[in-house]
């Protein structure tokens, strides 16, 4: 069993979900959102960083996936939120935890099929894939969309490390 914790980063909305693996299966085990207060981006940025830290303690993970920043038209904007993710990797790197990055496009590609799927789609496959009944709220689900991602990629790697022989361009 693998405890992933997913992080979708967001100046004023931090989600994060943790998940189980046992090999291929995914089961659901906490998510919430960070909703930071204030208008001072330091304050903001230090509770991103305190409440990261409490959920790495109280819940355990091994691994992390996080959301890579994408090129938004809005420098500010953009600035905000790679601050976010600084703390927000930061918060889990001084626990000694593998960081890995996923962009939107890999995530809705790995939960959906699709790199160009809608965030209702993403929140409905990852209730159908953890058995949720109901939707978390949207950077919640986002985070969980994430961590199930990261347990994609580690059974594809896994697989390929375990592969025998290419043949025709195929990992056998």
């Amino acid at each position: 069993m693998t405890r992933i914790l997913g992080i979708d980063p967001g100046s004023r909305f931090t989600g994060y979900g943790l998940i189980d693996q046992v090999g291929q299966k995914c089961r659901f085990v906490a998510c919430g959102t960070i909703a930071t207060q204030g208008d001072d981006m330091a304050a903001r940025l230090g509770q991103i960083f305190g409440q990261l830290t409490e959920v790495v303690g109280a819940h355990s993970p091994v691994e992390v996936g996080i959301e890579k920043v994408f090129l938004a038209r809005n420098a500010d904007s953009a600035l905000k939120l790679g601050q976010a993710r600084g703390a927000a990797i930061a918060a889990v790197v001084q626990t000694g935890l593998p960081v890995f990055e996923y962009s939107a496009r890999q995530v809705k590609q790995a939960l959906v099929g699709t790199g160009g799927a809608e965030k209702h789609q993403v929140a409905q496959m990852v209730c159908y894939l953890l058995g949720l009944e109901k939707a978390p709220q949207a950077d919640a689900a986002d985070a969980l969309g994430i961590a199930i991602c990261h347990a994609h990629m580690r059974v594809s790697l896994a697989r390929m490390a375990g592969a025998s022989a290419i043949r025709r361009r195929r990992i056998r």
